[in-house]
């Protein structure tokens, strides 16, 4: 049975990659629905599914995000995994649909989520904006706010994996991209731009351009609505599933669960680091 993958709003949900990509479900905000039906709806998940793992972008409202906390103490499960992202809302979806991809492999509920940080390191998540001046996600000089402000200057800026800010203009050099394959999808938001798909996408060498509606998120995390977001990343899910296992499993000492990395997907538990550390937690005691 596959790991349910759920989302906070319908637009991080990519269409799937192939016959096989299960869709996420989506989890609407305490705006527009009261928490019975929320507990409700995340408990049938658990019965059909077994384990549900929820993306979401660190940009939510604070209220959605202490929704989702709610709702998993209400439910009193450690079957209920948590994973705030710090990528770019298009980015976050283009990771919620990698995810759905691990799903249906062989994959245990607890590699599945803790796969999350891993791939998000090999998706290169950026936006072209008409200002940076509310730009404060990714480190903006002052000469670059400055020249925010001017009438039809734009910026090509990459949020991860490495942050880079260029201004556009003759001769300027696109972001440093992906040294694999990659695809690319993009959002178009207010900005009347080609730049991605002329320019970057050529100098990436990617293999497929996708467009795909712009997050309802994403002027939240850019400061702007004048954008086009783009994230380019792995497409292959034979390549996702070796990315995945030939990293060494681990089981989590707080919740069990089986776990990649240094922290745990559901508990966020992170693993010991020193010997004095693993003695404690074999004779029971709980690390700080």
């Amino acid at each position: 049975m596959p790991t349910a993958i759920a989302v906070t709003s319908a637009d991080l949900v990519l269409p799937p990659t192939d016959q096989q990509t299960p869709t996420a479900a989506v989890l609407p905000g305490p705006e527009t629905q009261p928490l019975a039906p929320a507990v409700a709806d995340l408990q049938l998940l658990l019965d059909r599914y077994g384990h549900v793992i929820v993306v979401f972008p660190s940009s939510v409202p604070t209220a959605t995000e202490q929704r989702l906390h709610a709702v998993r103490s209400l439910l009193e499960s450690d079957r209920i995994a948590l994973v705030k992202s710090d990528l770019p809302p298009l980015g976050t979806a283009v990771l919620a649909r990698q995810l759905r991809q691990l799903s249906v492999c062989d994959f245990s509920p607890g590699v599945v989520a803790s796969a999350a940080r891993l791939l998000a390191h090999y998706i290169y998540a950026g936006a072209v904006l008409g200002s940076v001046a509310k730009l404060d996600r990714v480190p903006v000089s002052l000469k670059s706010h400055l020249k925010g402000w001017m009438p039809g200057a734009q910026f090509a800026v990459l949020a991860g994996p490495v942050p880079h800010l260029v201004r556009l203009g003759p001769g300027a050099e696109p972001p440093a991209g992906p040294e694999f394959a990659t695809q690319l999808v993009l959002a178009r938001g207010q900005l009347q731009t080609d730049w991605a798909t002329s320019t970057l996408a050529p100098r990436w060498q990617v293999q497929g351009v996708q467009e795909a509606p712009l997050p309802t998120e994403s002027p939240r995390w850019w400061g702007t609505g004048r954008l086009v977001e783009f994230a380019a990343h792995l497409p292959d899910i034979a390549v996702l599933h070796h990315l995945v296992s030939s990293v060494r499993r681990e089981t989590c000492h707080w919740c069990r669960m089986e776990l990649i990395g240094d922290r745990c997907g559901f508990c966020s538990a992170p693993l010991p680091t020193s010997p004095a550390e693993t003695r404690a937690l074999g004779t029971g005691a709980r690390v700080p």
